[in-house]
C-alpha cells in the first residue's frame, strides 16, 4: 500500500501512527528539537516494517561522521533493503545513496540524494541531505544550488518551507551573497522564532561581513530562542567567536567555560569540535588556557584512530598538540597515514590534501617551527574547502598561517596575508592588530602605531 507524507511525498504505507512519527522526527531534526532518534524507534517498534523508518534513521546517521555510530547506521540500512521489494521508488533511491555513503563514495551518495529530490522536490530529507553533505564534504556551490533546484516550488503553503529558507541562506552565505542570505535567514526566523540554523545562517553573514556588535547583539537579543536548542553548542561558538574578534577574552573564555564544554568523557562532536577551534585561535592570540587543553584531550582520545573524516581529525590533533600530547598526535598521524596509503573512500582526498598537511603545520607550530608551518600551509592555502565545514571554521587555516608568518619574522608576506584580512573586514581589531605586528616587523613604525590607533578605535567603537 502507498500513502504519502504531508507534502504530498510518497511513502510505502498508509499508517498514520508511522507517517505522522516521521513527520515529527523530521521537524525535530531540522528544528534541532527533542530527540528525532526516539520518535524514529517509536515508530519502528509500532511497525517494523516500516521502510522509511529505517531510511531516515540511517540517513540520519551519515550526518554524524563518527565510527562508533556506522554499525546502526549499517544495521537500519540493511533493515531497509530487506523491505526494498515493497518500497517505491523515492524510498529505494534513498537506500541507494545511503548505501553509496556506507561504501566511502560520499559524492556519488549525494549525486543519489539530489536524483531523489529532482524526482519529488517536496522531499524535505532529501533536500537537508544533499544540503548538509555539502557542508561536510565542502562542496560550497552544491549547499547552496541543491536549494535553488526546488525553491521556486516551495512557499509558505508547504510545511517545513521555513527549513528550505534555513538552508538557502546558509547556502547563500557560504557563496557570499551576503544580502540575499540575510534577508532568508531573517524570513525564516520571523515563521520559526526558534529556528537554530536560521540564527546560524544569520551569525555567518554577521561574522563575515565583520558586524560583530551587531552580532553581539542579534545572538543575545533572541538568545531564549535558540539556548535550549541541541544546536546552542554551535550557536555559543559563534557568539563568542564576536567577542573574540572585539579582543574581548575574558568573555570568550567565560563563553567556553559555562556554555561549550561538555560535560561528559565523551561529548557530542560538535562541543568538541566547538571547544578545539576556540582554544586553538585563543592559542595563536598568546592566551594562556590553562588546563583546557588538556581536558579536551582526553575527550577527542576515543576519535585518534577513527581516520572517517578529516574535518574531525585536524580538530583532535588541535587538542592533543595544544595539550602537548605527543602519544595522541603520533597515534592519530599513523592511523591517518596508514589510512591514506591504504584507502580509496572520498576521505582520502580530504585528508591527503588538507587534513595531513594542517595536522603536521599545527606540530611545527607547537614546537616554534614556524617557517615550516608557513610552508606546509601556503601551497594549501586556497584549497581548505576540500576540508569540509564552512568559512568561519576553515579560517582558522589562514589565522595560523598568518600568525606562523609573523613568529617566522617574515614581515613582507604577514604583511601581505594580514592586508587580506583587512580588506575583507575591516572591522576587525584583530586584524588590524595583525597588520601594527607586520609593519613593525618590517620596521615602519609610523605605519605601525597608526593600525595600532585603528585597533583602539574599533575596541570602543
Amino acid at each position: 500500500m502507498s500513502g504519502s507524507d504531508i507534502r504530498g511525498v510518497p511513502v510505502s504505507t498508509t499508517d498514520p501512527v508511522c507517517i505522522d512519527l516521521l513527520e515529527r522526527a523530521l521537524e525535530a531534526v531540522n528544528a534541532f528539537d527533542g530527540d528525532p532518534v526516539a520518535l524514529i524507534d517509536e515508530a519502528l517498534a509500532h511497525d517494523p516494517r516500516f521502510v522509511m523508518g529505517h531510511v531516515f534513521k540511517a540517513a540520519l546517521l551519515t550526518q554524524a561522521m563518527e565510527t562508533r555510530i556506522y554499525a546502526d547506521m549499517v544495521r537500519h540500512l540493511e533493515a531497509a533493503e530487506a523491505l526494498a521489494a515493497g518500497a517505491n521508488d523515492r524510498e529505494r533511491g534513498h537506500m541507494a545513496a545511503i548505501r553509496a555513503w556506507v561504501e566511502g563514495d560520499f559524492h556519488g551518495a549525494v549525486q543519489l540524494w539530489e536524483a531523489v529530490a529532482n524526482a519529488h522536490p517536496f522531499d524535505l530529507l532529501a533536500v537537508m541531505l544533499v544540503h548538509l553533505s555539502g557542508v561536510l564534504l565542502g562542496d560550497v556551490p552544491n549547499q547552496r544550488d541543491c536549494v535553488a533546484r526546488v525553491f521556486p516550488l516551495w512557499d509558505e503553503s508547504v510545511p517545513g518551507y521555513e527549513f528550505i529558507l534555513g538552508f538557502y541562506s546558509f547556502g547563500l552565505e557560504e557563496m557570499r551573497d551576503f544580502s540575499r542570505a540575510e534577508e532568508l535567514g531573517r524570513q525564516a526566523i520571523a515563521l520559526r522564532p526558534n529556528h537554530p540554523y536560521a540564527f546560524h545562517a544569520v551569525a555567518h553573514v554577521m561574522e563575515m561581513r565583520g558586524r560583530q556588535l551587531g552580532g553581539v547583539q542579534f545572538m543575545n537579543y533572541r538568545r531564549e530562542m535558540w539556548e535550549i536548542s541541541n544546536f546552542s553548542n554551535h550557536l555559543w561558538w559563534h557568539l563568542s567567536l564576536f567577542h573574540l574578534d572585539l579582543d574581548r577574552i575574558d568573555m570568550t573564555l567565560k563563553i567556553y567555560d559555562h556554555h561549550l564544554r561538555g560535560s561528559g568523557h565523551e561529548g557530542e562532536k560538535y562541543e568538541e569540535l566547538d571547544c578545539a577551534a576556540l582554544l586553538w585561535r585563543l592559542g595563536l592570540l598568546g592566551v594562556d588556557v590553562g588546563r583546557r587543553w588538556q581536558d579536551l584531550a582526553v575527550k577527542w582520545q576515543p576519535a585518534a584512530t577513527d581516520t572517517l573524516y578529516a574535518f574531525n581529525d585536524v580538530h583532535a590533533m588541535m587538542a592533543f598538540t595544544g595539550a602537548g600530547r605527543a602519544d595522541l598526535q603520533h597515534t592519530l598521524l599513523t592511523a591517518n597515514e596508514r589510512f591514506v596509503a591504504n584507502a580509496d573512500d572520498a576521505n582520502v582526498a580530504m585528508s591527503r590534501e588538507i587534513g595531513l598537511p594542517f595536522c603536521h603545520a599545527m606540530q611545527d607550530f607547537a614546537a616554534e617551527r614556524y617557517a615550516d608551518c608557513v610552508a606546509r600551509l601556503m601551497p594549501v592555502r586556497y584549497l581548505t574547502h576540500r576540508l569540509g565545514g564552512s568559512h568561519a571554521q576553515r579560517d582558522v587555516i589562514a589565522w595560523t598561517l598568518l600568525e606562523a608568518a609573523l613568529r617566522a619574522g617574515d614581515g613582507d608576506l604577514a604583511l601581505a596575508l594580514a592586508n587580506e584580512r583587512c580588506q575583507q573586514k575591516p572591522t576587525s581589531p584583530q586584524n588590524w592588530k595583525f597588520v601594527a605586528r607586520a609593519h613593525g616587523l618590517r620596521g615602519d613604525k609610523d605605519r605601525a602605531r597608526r593600525a595600532e590607533a585603528k585597533v583602539e578605535e574599533l575596541r570602543v567603537a
